[in-house]
């Protein structure tokens, strides 16, 4: 179990720095936001995936790398929309 938390965290981390980095919000974002949004990305990156007949996250491989880093940007894209939309 805590190996499994463990490969979470490292996906994270490096789907939520890499997304950042492609969405140009890398200054904006610490070690702690990186992570959850990387993990979040995995779930929606996951969904995705589903909805196209394809597996989500399937562990610490590049494939699920893929995932967590399509379902990171998706994130931080509504999230700037949101920001947009609240600041008018």
């Amino acid at each position: 179990m805590l190996v499994n938390l463990l490969v979470w965290v490292i996906l994270g981390a490096l789907a939520g720095w890499i997304a950042s980095m492609i969405m140009k919000k890398n200054a904006q974002m610490g070690a702690i936001a990186n992570i959850v949004v990387g993990i979040v990305g995995a779930v929606i990156g996951g969904w995705v995936m589903n909805l196209f007949g394809a597996s989500g996250a399937t562990g610490l491989n590049l494939y699920s790398l893929l995932v967590a880093i399509l379902g990171a940007v998706i994130l931080l894209f509504v999230v700037g929309l949101v920001q947009r939309a609240m600041a008018k």
